[in-house]
């Protein structure tokens, strides 16, 4: 795995936890704004609108550079949408970029011709 691609993985992986995080904080205060007088919908909405953003042009980078196939790229969109899909997503593309290390260090070392 070159750096490129690394830097993709982490900066999706990054970004995953905080949307899942905003999304659910999001759902919160759209119950107690029916519920309460506490308003901070607009407030989360532009938080969670951005790091969806984010999380988007990740995703593509990160799809670009890796060439996932179909299945993993739409896997992760679809995380990225679910309220705690985020917290998954993080889950395996760190098991994914440490596998990626280690393959990339068992190339360099002439341990496999991977």
């Amino acid at each position: 795995m070159d750096f490129k691609t690394a830097t993709a993985l982490r900066r999706l992986r990054l970004v995953s936890a905080p949307e899942a995080v905003s999304f659910l904080l999001l759902l919160v205060c759209s119950v107690l704004k029916r519920t309460t007088d506490f308003n901070a919908v607009p407030v989360m909405g532009m938080v969670h609108g951005v790091l969806f953003i984010l999380y988007v042009v990740f995703w593509a980078d990160a799809w670009n550079r890796t060439k996932w196939g179909w299945k993993t790229a739409v896997l992760y969109f679809v995380l990225s949408v679910l309220p705690t899909g985020g917290f998954f997503a993080e889950r395996k593309l760190k098991r994914e970029a440490e596998a990626g290390v280690i393959a990339a260090r068992a190339r360099r070392e002439g341990v496999v011709n991977v």
